[in-house]
Parts: structure tokens; C-alpha cells; sequence
């Protein structure tokens, strides 16, 4: 008879994951990368990926691990950053909390316009 194993769950987002944790997730995948689909050999360079980023809401829990080769999650954590990145800049524009980042537009003390021009 096995003995069931809770699920381990970090305190906080920057916990380390557990040695033990990592072979259960390592075997509960077979070993397989979950971003290319291929076989972790010995002396391969991996590491856990969490599939729904924590960023974008994901838990720092072993249910949303994954084994991944360490070039494919760091490309996986650059498309990440950069998904939260557009959402946030599109939530500030919704919300308008954004101001535009230069004076289009503003008058003279006689009340005529002066338009800015880009500086670059």
C-alpha cells in the first residue's frame, strides 16, 4: 500500500522548492520538458517552470510545476514578463491612469498654441 504525499504549497512566492519536491515533479512528468516536449538527459540543464507564471496569477504550488530545459524557460519567462507588461499598460489606459508622456499641446501667454515636437 502507498502512502499518499500532500502537495507542496510555498509560504511565499521566493520559497525554494524542495529537493524532494523537484524529483516528484521530475517523475510525475516522465522526465520530459513541458515547454519542448523533449527528454531531460543526464547533464541536461533544467529547471521547474511554473505554467501559469506567477506574474499572470499563478500559484507557487507543485500542481503548477513543470520540468523545463533552461533556454526554453528562460525564453517562456521573457514571453511572460512581457504578456504582464502589455496587460498592465492596457489596464492603466483603460483606467486612465496613464498620462501621456509628453505635452502634445499647450499656449502662449497671448493664448496662441505651441505644438511639441518628438526630441530623439
Amino acid at each position: 500500500m502507498s502512502r499518499s504525499v500532500d502537495e507542496w504549497i510555498g509560504k511565499t512566492d521566493d520559497d525554494a522548492i524542495p529537493a524532494r519536491v523537484r524529483l516528484r515533479v521530475f517523475a510525475r512528468h516522465g522526465g520530459i520538458c513541458h515547454l519542448s516536449g523533449r527528454r531531460i538527459k543526464a547533464g541536461d540543464v533544467w529547471d521547474l517552470d511554473h505554467v501559469v507564471a506567477l506574474t499572470n496569477g499563478g500559484e507557487h504550488r507543485e500542481s503548477n510545476l513543470a520540468p523545463a530545459l533552461r533556454s526554453k524557460h528562460r525564453e517562456k519567462t521573457a514571453r511572460d514578463v512581457a504578456e504582464k507588461a502589455k496587460n498592465d499598460r492596457v489596464r492603466k489606459r483603460h483606467l486612465g491612469i496613464k498620462k501621456p508622456r509628453t505635452i502634445r499641446a499647450w499656449r502662449r501667454f497671448d493664448g496662441s498654441p505651441v505644438y511639441a515636437g518628438r526630441d530623439r
